[in-house]
């Protein structure tokens, strides 16, 4: 890990005690930049730019799942959040200002307590346990919004009160902060919220901008950032860059009805994914 503790006598004692027991226990083995992880990490990120420029970041979880295969996850999560901000940062500007801004501040006031709760508990939060959360969480809201467009449920027409929004936003930055998969949630909160397709997307690039900003030092303080896992955002950036752009062009191209369908397949397909990965 980062021991800048150990090397710096003139770090101060909080901030000694904050890197000398936040990231104690946790090592990685050194990552190996080979062949076989840049064929997976390539189209990986690739995928991760489509979802995120021009899906709603609901399946760009799947692309640090994909490494982990590869190499150990608290690298494959390191490996992914510069590339994540490379694309947030590409993305901003064809949808700037086109976002819900009542819908992007409870998420954010929820999602930068929820970073700081996953950043705490990162130790011992049990990688199985949140899967199957989120993927049930993921695979009911689509089976919810089925039993509502085959009137088959009639719940009251009251939206969703701003402390439920909060209170998924807290969700959000927890499972964005351990495995890159606040996405899921995030739809499930703003599919409810008519916001257009656009504005869902615009939405959803301007929380997780924040939300991975705010992401970027407790994983530098959790040793998830190496000098090889630097070369390999090096090489991956053009990969990144080129999914963004496709992202966007789909998301324009697509209709609006055929977008929020496709919305809901790679939430059902994630969220079942996720409960099979955390029973299995």
């Amino acid at each position: 890990m980062l021991r800048l503790c150990q090397h710096n006598p003139n770090c101060g004692d909080l901030f000694r005690h904050i890197c000398e027991n936040f990231g104690d226990d946790i090592k990685y083995d050194i990552l190996t930049l080979d062949w076989t992880f840049f064929l997976i990490a390539g189209p990986a990120v690739i995928f991760a730019g489509i979802s995120k420029a021009g899906f709603g970041s609901g399946a760009a979880f799947a692309s640090a799942t994909a490494l982990a295969l590869v190499v150990e996850p608290g690298l494959a999560l390191g490996v992914m959040l510069p590339l994540l901000m490379l694309i947030d940062a590409a993305t901003l500007k064809p949808y700037w200002r086109k976002w819900g801004a009542r819908e992007t501040w409870l998420l954010t006031l929820g999602g930068l307590p929820g970073v700081a709760i996953g950043a705490a508990l990162y130790r011992v939060a049990s990688p199985d346990v949140l899967r199957l959360l989120i993927g049930a969480i993921s695979v009911g809201f689509v089976i919810w919004q089925l039993c509502l467009r085959r009137g088959w449920l009639r719940p009251g027409s009251r939206p969703m009160p701003e402390w439920g929004a909060a209170l998924i936003g807290v969700g959000v930055g927890f499972t964005s902060f351990v495995s890159h998969a606040g996405g899921p949630l995030a739809a499930v909160y703003l599919l409810g919220r008519d916001l257009g397709k656009t504005g869902f997307q615009a939405t959803t690039v301007l929380v997780f901008w924040i939300l991975n900003i705010a992401k970027f030092i407790p994983y530098a303080i959790l040793g998830m950032f190496t000098w090889e896992t630097a070369q390999a955002n090096l090489v991956l950036a053009p990969f990144a860059l080129l999914g963004a752009w496709l992202g966007v062009r789909a998301h324009h191209l697509v209709p609006e009805r055929v977008f929020f369908a496709l919305t809901y397949i790679l939430l059902l397909i994630t969220g079942s994914k996720l409960i099979w990965d955390g029973v299995t």
